[in-house]
């Protein structure tokens, strides 16, 4: 079950509109953030890409186009809502497939996968339950496979101007107040991954980790 401290599980209304508000935060800058995130993740043709809490789908959609007809990719997700949203805008693609499935969870994927991806899901979850999806992202991976996570970098959120320290306390679960301080390296490292990449975006607010099996 999710914590009580987190909002990463959304209910039917925010569904429907999540990606409106995810523009409307940025201010419109959503969808050229999130493809120069994916064109960071040096995605080739036929890769496998497993997502971790893949929402609406309009990320998964954006990294098929890069592995082309040949790769595959395989989202996961609790919300029913979502994966009512994500199987509409992906129909296109025969090549993602969605499930329901909790991730924190123990998963069956063994060296399945050449890379796991998830954004803004991992700071909404209580530590514990962040080991045991950094555990399911290690054990779904190939050799050599990478773990990709888009989300908040480490940063003093005592340090932002004013309305935008309110807004993000306001908006966002205590859990995400505490993912700013998480040395999320050492916590990788401790779960089996050795190799650390990260880009930064947003005045380096947001970090694209990259952690190789």
């Amino acid at each position: 079950m999710s914590s009580p401290r987190s909002r990463v599980e959304v209910g039917p209304a925010v569904a429907q509109h999540y990606d409106f508000f995810m523009n409307v935060i940025l201010l419109g800058y959503y969808p050229h953030l999130i493809r120069k995130v994916i064109n960071k993740m040096d995605l080739q043709p036929e890769l496998s890409i497993l997502d971790f809490g893949s929402g609406t789908g309009r990320n998964d959609c954006l990294m098929a186009r890069k592995i082309g007809p040949e790769g595959h990719i395989m989202g996961l997700d609790i919300s029913k809502e979502m994966l009512n949203l994500s199987r509409k805008r992906c129909h296109a693609y025969p090549n993602i497939e969605f499930r329901e499935q909790r991730i924190e969870m123990p998963l069956a994927y063994q060296e399945k996968f050449d890379r796991v991806f998830t954004s803004f899901v991992l700071h909404g979850f209580e530590d514990t339950q962040k080991i045991g999806i950094v555990n399911n992202a290690y054990n779904a991976l190939k050799p050599g496979g990478v773990l990709c996570i888009f989300d908040y970098n480490e940063f003093d959120l005592e340090r932002l101007w004013f309305p935008i320290r309110r807004a993000f306390i306001r908006g966002e679960c205590q859990l995400a107040s505490e993912f700013l301080k998480l040395d999320l390296k050492k916590m990788l490292s401790s779960q089996g991954f050795t190799t650390f990449k990260e880009e930064l975006f947003l005045g380096k607010h947001l970090r694209l980790l990259k952690a190789t099996k």
